[in-house]
């Protein structure tokens, strides 16, 4: 869904809170499509006004991939593609290190043979690439749009899925899930039968507010809540802490006469990102923007001071957990700060 620029210009204007709270922003995409740019200098300038972003995550979105290649390595393109940007803006010196880590796709249906597609990234980003998000996003109602992916239903108990996810941990990269809250199922086997295998799970599990789902968001919190809990209890799954501006989960702030303010955020999504610490601990939760995705519900700036006002009570030493230490430790990184 695009952005409308407009619409976010008659944002109120806020003052950035705890501006100098360093962030590792651990989830956004980079892309060039007809109808949408979102790039280094449309990042930068998202993350330049106010908050203390000195590192991020890039996650796979398709973009760029090769044409002229096998389709199992036709997603190298697209690492080929963020490492070269990621390089030319560190050689420019910018306070933000852009795809410190890159998490790609690579198709674990490929089994056994999905090897010669993990060699092909890290030897086309060596330093940069650290993981594979593979979406299983899927539910029956033609009102809910399937992942990028174009998954089959239970792909995360697929055998064949399965004997390329085994494959991970030989490489040491995590692993990103994308999925809807009616999949948790899927995904707490899975974690159970690999637990020493680190599962990202993105965007606080995907809780659904459309379509079939519009009605029944207090039923959906609590079936969420109940499975949440059971994911919880697997020590090799951790939390990205966001995407809940994003359409699919019915909270229809693009479709109000103004953009949401921080606190009009927080509210809302407090319930959630609170259950989520509760129970993962900060040392398994970490803040995401899912920008430019998010994007059409609020700025930047907006989006980061909801999360800032959600923990303002929590210490130092928590703050830096799930805004900053999750994330790099979590994908291998380190901070040339310290």
């Amino acid at each position: 869904m695009p952005v409308n620029e407009k619409w976010l210009e008659t944002e109120e204007e806020e003052e950035t809170l705890e501006p100098n709270l360093k962030i590792c922003d651990p989830h956004h995409h980079l892309w060039q499509h007809p109808d949408s740019t979102y790039l280094t200098e449309e990042l930068l300038n998202d993350t330049k006004t106010g908050h203390n972003v000195t590192s991020t995550v890039f996650v796979e979105c398709m973009s760029e991939y090769r044409r002229n290649s096998t389709k199992a390595l036709a997603p190298v393109g697209e690492t080929a593609f963020i490492d070269k940007l990621a390089t030319a803006n560190t050689e420019s010196n910018t306070h933000t290190n852009i795809a410190k880590a890159i998490v790609g796709f690579a198709d674990l249906l490929l089994g056994d043979s999905v090897e010669q597609v993990f060699d092909a990234h890290l030897e086309t980003s060596p330093d940069r690439f650290k993981g594979i998000r593979h979406a299983s996003g899927w539910d029956p109602s033609d009102q809910i749009r399937n992942s990028h992916t174009n998954p089959m239903r239970f792909l995360y108990l697929d055998k064949t899925f399965q004997k390329g996810f085994a494959k991970l941990l030989d490489y040491g990269f995590t692993f990103d899930a994308w999925l809807y809250h009616p999949q948790h199922e899927d995904l707490l086997k899975l974690a159970k039968s690999f637990p020493n295998q680190i599962i990202v799970l993105d965007h606080v599990g995907g809780p659904l507010g459309i379509g079939p789902y519009q009605t029944q968001r207090q039923s959906v919190f609590q079936s969420w809540k109940k499975t949440m809990n059971e994911l919880a209890e697997c020590e090799n799954v951790v939390v990205k802490l966001g995407g809940l501006s994003m359409a699919t989960t019915g909270f229809g702030w693009h479709k109000k006469d103004k953009p949401p303010n921080s606190a009009d955020l927080a509210d809302a999504t407090a319930p959630y990102f609170n259950f989520c610490i509760e129970r993962f601990g900060t040392k398994r939760c970490m803040f995401e923007s899912n920008f430019p995705v998010d994007k059409i519900s609020c700025s930047y700036n907006v989006l980061w001071n909801s999360f800032k006002r959600i923990v303002r009570s929590f210490s130092e030493e928590e703050k830096r957990d799930l805004f900053h230490d999750v994330a790099l430790r979590t994908y291998g990184l380190k901070d040339p700060l310290t």
